[in-house]
């Protein structure tokens, strides 16, 4: 007969107090801790930039917002105007003009091409733009009105070296000035104006020196077509590859380049 149930049940009595007398260490926990409010996101602390005051107050948050979103709206065209993009990008234009390649290369690879190039030509300026003013500001050490007009000054003297005298005192006079008694007398829109007036009589004198040696080869393969009778072939069609034969030779990148890059005077 086996063995009631009584009798196993005092057999694994002693083992189960055992174990139970072993879980006790693992078992005992200490009292959950207060839980730790979580901590909102800090964002970056940004310079304040105060850019005036109307009357005794300063102006607010949301106009410097708003005067902060129309000077990045208007950087496009600040690039454009005051920099030395203007005359690279009307060069490379009337450099693909002269080639006769149509679309080749594309608009996307002038502009980014130009964009690198306006970069190393212009970097000079920006430095000295940020170590007269940008920097100093940023650090507390002035405020934004004396910022401005120390940062201003490498980007005018630029623009200075480059301006035409014929042009720069055309627009003095539609501004009703006759002279100035200084660089830094002559107003910032007439120094823009003169300058970009300047860049492209300049973009073009250079796009009429590339010009000359491709029209030349169109005068002589129109001349042969001519002469043989090929009346109804375009001499663009055959011109072309002897254009780009010629490019290549003269190594014109480098060429054309490195004259642009030259052709800015010093500050």
């Amino acid at each position: 007969m086996p063995p009631s149930l009584p009798v196993y049940a005092r057999r694994l009595a002693a083992p189960l107090l055992l174990l139970a007398l072993a879980c006790l260490p693992l078992l005992a926990q200490a009292a959950p801790a207060a839980p730790v409010p979580p901590v909102p996101p800090q964002l970056p602390t940004l310079p304040d930039v105060t850019v005036g005051r109307i009357g005794d107050a300063p102006v607010s948050v949301p106009l410097q917002t708003l005067l902060l979103m129309t000077s990045i709206t208007l950087l496009p065209s600040l690039l454009l105007v005051m920099t030395a993009f203007t005359r690279i990008m009307i060069v490379l234009a009337l450099l693909r003009q002269a080639l006769g390649t149509g679309q080749t290369p594309s608009n996307q690879v002038l502009i980014g091409l130009g964009l690198f190039l306006t970069a190393l030509v212009m970097l000079p300026v920006w430095q000295k733009a940020w170590d007269a003013g940008l920097a100093p500001y940023l650090n507390g050490e002035m405020d934004f009105r004396t910022a401005w007009q120390l940062g201003t000054e490498p980007l005018r003297a630029f623009m200075l070296a480059q301006v035409r005298e014929t042009d720069l005192m055309t627009f003095a006079g539609l501004a009703g000035h006759d002279t100035y008694s200084g660089p830094d007398a002559v107003p910032f829109p007439v120094l823009v104006a003169s300058f970009v007036t300047s860049e492209l009589k300049t973009a073009f004198e250079i796009g009429f020196l590339i010009y000359i040696p491709f029209v030349i080869i169109d005068l002589v393969v129109a001349s042969v077509l001519m002469s043989m009778g090929m009346m109804m072939l375009s001499p663009m069609l055959i011109s072309a590859p002897f254009k780009i034969l010629l490019f290549i030779l003269v190594d014109g990148w480098v060429l054309t380049v490195g004259t642009l890059a030259a052709s800015f005077n010093g500050v």
